[in-house]
């Protein structure tokens, strides 16, 4: 399993977009055949090999694309086939990013996988995944400069309106600013915050706000590998009022109990460590 993650060089393409990713799977690799993606409030453009086919399941769909495809922002876990051989490049958006792109409209959509057309829809013109060779692909630095140029491009002609600069702001107070006082902080209206925030990503300042305590917390327990954990002590550490309660909001955001979570360890973070 090779991967690797690096940052956008230009300040452009930072305001937009997260990382960049690389991921491949060989015919020997013993990973999960079906990993879940945890609920993320970011989107995800996948690029791959025109002939590559893809399956995504979880609750509410279940879609198969083959080569460029867009994974929306989700509020529940999304089931991969990965169990075939494969490799891709991922951008990870920044969160609400989707809407200045109108990709494909400036209505946000959840929970859904979207064939893409990159070079229309994305300005991506002259990138064929086809004709990239085996030593580009792991080299991060030359991709991330490829994907730089001409997204750079296609950038500049993106202005951000009030709805999005408001939710840039929102974003910035978070995990330290009690919900209750964007609007104190912000010098307008809560209501307006909540609007505009719902109007860009599609989830409220709530939603967001428990999307990243799970991620925190899975990327604590993952970095804590296979050692005893003490889901006491845990929800303690993260807010919760009790065990009881950490117990529903796993079993809301993942579909597992902790001890199934612990049994399974079948999320992306644990099958494919924490790279992206």
């Amino acid at each position: 399993m090779k991967n690797w993650k690096i940052s956008p060089n230009k300040q452009s393409v930072a305001s937009l977009i997260d990382c960049y990713w690389y991921l491949e799977k060989t015919p020997n690799d013993d990973s999960a055949p079906f990993p879940k993606l945890n609920p993320d409030p970011a989107g995800h453009l996948i690029l791959s090999s025109s002939e590559q086919n893809f399956r995504y399941k979880n609750e509410s769909m279940k879609v198969s694309v083959t080569g460029n495809h867009l994974i929306f922002p989700h509020c529940k876990t999304i089931s991969m086939d990965h169990t075939q051989a494969f490799s891709i490049i991922g951008i990870k958006f920044r969160v609400g990013a989707l809407y200045s792109l109108a990709l494909p409209s400036t209505e946000p959509q959840l929970d859904g996988v979207f064939q893409v057309d990159v070079e229309k829809q994305l300005g991506l013109n002259g990138f064929c995944f086809d004709e990239l060779d085996t030593s580009t692909l792991h080299r991060p630095e030359k991709v991330r400069d490829k994907l730089d140029d001409l997204l750079g491009l296609y950038f500049k002609t993106i202005v951000a309106d009030s709805h999005r600069k408001r939710t840039q702001q929102a974003l910035a107070l978070f995990p330290k600013t009690p919900l209750a006082d964007f609007g104190i902080h912000l010098g307008c209206s809560q209501r307006s915050i909540e609007r505009s925030f719902l109007r860009t990503t599609g989830i409220t300042l709530k939603q967001y706000d428990s999307m990243e305590k799970l991620e925190s917390m899975l990327g604590y327990l993952y970095e804590r590998n296979n050692k005893p954990v003490n889901w006491a002590d845990l929800a303690y550490q993260f807010g919760f009022s009790d065990q009881p309660h950490l117990i529903r909001y796993l079993k809301s955001n993942i579909g597992k109990t902790p001890v199934q979570y612990l049994r399974d360890r079948d999320l992306a973070i644990d099958a494919y460590g924490n790279f992206e």
